[in-house]
């Protein structure tokens, strides 16, 4: 068996609320609720399952979604109609830019409970990397 990442832990203040931002900006769908976890699933079978937790004790992570050139124009809208700021960098001195690394296209905004969020259009290349200003 290849090992595969099948699922992480998404700490949010409001589970649903997170879970929804994400599934609408990405075009997916919230799954059902399981214990304390309410799944976001990705098309590789990974699921973030978002659990709620006071919001002192969230520790921001970055997620990093490889989306197809239709999905980024489509994901890329909803996030202008929501008015959410977005990024060409992950230090978010960029507001308002998108990046064009690899040849594809990227950028970064944060979901209600801070975690800084990507999309790409291209996967990181294992050689040359992009400076790490932009």
């Amino acid at each position: 068996m290849s090992v595969e990442l099948n699922h992480t832990i998404v700490h949010a203040r409001d589970k649903r609320e997170s879970a929804e931002f994400l599934a609408h900006i990405l075009g997916l769908e919230v799954g059902t609720e399981w214990g304390p976890f309410l799944p976001v699933a990705t098309s590789n079978g990974v699921t973030l399952d978002y659990a709620a937790v006071p919001g002192e004790s969230i520790v921001t992570q970055h997620y990093a979604f490889l989306v197809s050139d239709e999905e980024f124009d489509a994901s890329f809208a909803r996030i202008r109609q929501a008015g959410i700021t977005y990024y060409a960098d992950p230090h978010m001195k960029r507001p308002g830019e998108i990046n064009h690394h690899f040849g594809g296209r990227g950028l970064y905004f944060l979901d209600p409970a801070g975690h800084g969020m990507e999309i790409i259009t291209r996967p990181y290349d294992t050689g040359e990397r992009p400076p790490t200003d932009t």
